[in-house]
């Protein structure tokens, strides 16, 4: 069928978005109908079902217009609140982009190795991502999770770290026991503040649809329906990633990301990452992505700091 929606008393550059942004969102939820914006003017025409539920969207961009000042392809993201449509099914490569943040800037794969990542989630259950500080692991695994979350692949995200303090003690720190990891936990809350807006993110905090925790919580779980991500595991030992990996679910997908040059354990050989990754590293559903220094992704000094200390440690070892 065919459909004309008019956008009446507003401007449609405000519906449409600089450079039509918020406009192409919308269409790419719509992969099997034609649509033709003229002025305040949007021509469709495809099956009756998406030219209605293209309809009702508009009318809902526009009564959020209303409430804020400018639209962007977050709030469309937001519109669907996890819904899914054949054309967003699959993993995103054709441009990279995994989900949009909060100020509708587009989170997307930024290198080679990153790409890798992201495909590996998409073709398995068990994710290793190892590699120097700076490469964006722990960041491209919470955008991939925050994308299963928006498209209800998944119930819940789950977030976990080793409660290794790196030079400081965590009894010292004021506070009950959440007030002390509340911070060793703030890189993750970080990256969660930059996808998902405060009041929800706090509200699925406290629905437990988002929970963030360390590692020892999580025994004696089991964990379905769920992206599971393990930050910093290079400070777990064997057995410890053993039980972290053994807490896998129906409809789950676990992320292991670490650096093996930052292990902030008493005996840095106590390790489990490196020894964990070969023992299961040939089990089919598990991939294993090794990230370099030409990867990170942060400040250019930071790939020459980590040079620095590695040549350091590389010299030490010798004598």
């Amino acid at each position: 069928m065919k459909k004309t929606v008019k956008l009446e008393n507003i401007d449609p550059v405000e519906i449409y978005g600089a450079g039509n942004r918020v406009l192409e969102a919308l269409c790419g939820w719509f992969p099997q109908l034609k649509v033709i914006a003229r002025g305040d003017e949007v021509f469709l025409e495809g099956s009756e079902a998406d030219c209605g539920n293209f309809e009702k969207k508009i009318g809902m961009l526009i009564d959020r217009r209303l409430h804020k000042r400018n639209l962007t392809p977050y709030d469309v993201e937001d519109l669907f609140d996890g819904e899914t449509s054949p054309g967003r099914l699959a993993a995103p490569l054709g441009d990279s982009v995994i989900v949009h943040g909060l100020d509708g800037k587009p989170i997307r794969a930024r290198n080679k190795t990153q790409e890798d990542m992201v495909k590996a989630y998409f073709e398995n259950d068990l994710v290793f991502a190892v590699g120097p500080a700076g490469t964006g692991k722990t960041y491209i695994a919470i955008a991939l999770a925050v994308r299963a979350l928006k498209r209800r692949e998944i119930r819940r995200i789950i977030l976990t770290r080793p409660a290794v303090e790196a030079g400081e003690r965590l009894g010292f720190l004021p506070g009950d026991l959440k007030d002390k990891l509340d911070p060793y936990l703030q890189p993750l809350y970080d990256a969660l503040g930059d996808m998902i807006p405060a009041k929800k993110l706090n509200d699925f905090m406290e629905e437990g649809i988002v929970q963030i925790a360390p590692l020892a919580y999580m025994r004696g779980r089991t964990l379905d329906k769920a992206c599971v991500i393990l930050d910093e595991a290079q400070n777990t030992n064997l057995g410890q990633l053993k039980m972290f990996l053994t807490r896998m679910g129906s409809d789950a997908k676990f992320i292991v990301t670490g650096d093996a040059s930052q292990i902030d354990l008493p005996d840095k050989r106590e390790s489990g990452l490196i020894k964990g990754i070969n023992l299961v590293r040939n089990i089919k559903g598990v991939s294993c992505i090794f990230f370099k220094n030409e990867d990170i992704v942060r400040h250019p000094l930071v790939s020459k700091i980590v040079r620095a200390f590695e040549t350091a440690e590389k010299q030490d070892s010798v004598q």
